[in-house]
């Protein structure tokens, strides 16, 4: 079977592949044109680390074709920071210890950019209803939260330490 032309807009520039016929997005986005932030988690849509927006909407690439992303706006992961620039949400994850393993940061960073793209001030509740679609294994999704409602209050994570929270998550590990 013949390979589809696919002409797309990825992270803001205009891309051109080539995808198998019924390849779903991840693969595509992966192999095809080498956007290696979205991750394989399940391959059946249960997971969330490989979420990407479509026209600014989350979909999961594992269960996305290919073809139908022709014409259209992907963002993936890669494309949040600037240059050297990081993204105020991935400046976020990391000051304040929201990856941990890291598998499903990615998925996570997309779909907490496609809140706040909605939503510049969600609630705690408008979180968890965004991420509830990504699964985390390592960080009890605590840190997620608070690093996703981080840069609308302020941009710069808070300094965690004094606010008690490592010591208290330290001392559950060495006592």
């Amino acid at each position: 079977m013949a390979k589809t032309p696919i002409v797309f807009v990825l992270n803001g520039s205009e891309r051109a592949a080539f995808a198998e016929p019924g390849q779903n997005l991840l693969e595509f986005l992966r192999r095809g044109v080498g956007d290696l932030s979205p991750k394989y988690g399940c391959g059946q849509g249960t997971c969330g680390a490989c979420t990407v927006t479509i026209d600014g909407q989350t979909h999961l690439s594992c269960l996305t074709l290919a073809e139908s992303v022709a014409g259209r706006r992907v963002e993936t992961a890669a494309g949040l920071a600037t240059g050297n620039q990081l993204h105020p949400l991935q400046e976020a994850f990391m000051e304040g210890f929201a990856a941990q393993c890291g598998y499903c940061t990615p998925g996570m960073l997309v779909s907490a950019k496609a809140l706040l793209d909605r939503n510049p001030a969600p609630t705690r509740e408008d979180v968890v209803e965004a991420i509830s679609g990504n699964i985390c294994r390592c960080t009890g999704y605590e840190p997620i939260i608070e690093a996703i409602l981080r840069p609308h209050e302020g941009g710069r994570a808070h300094d965690r330490v004094s606010q008690g929270i490592l010591r208290r998550r330290a001392r559950r590990y060495v006592e």
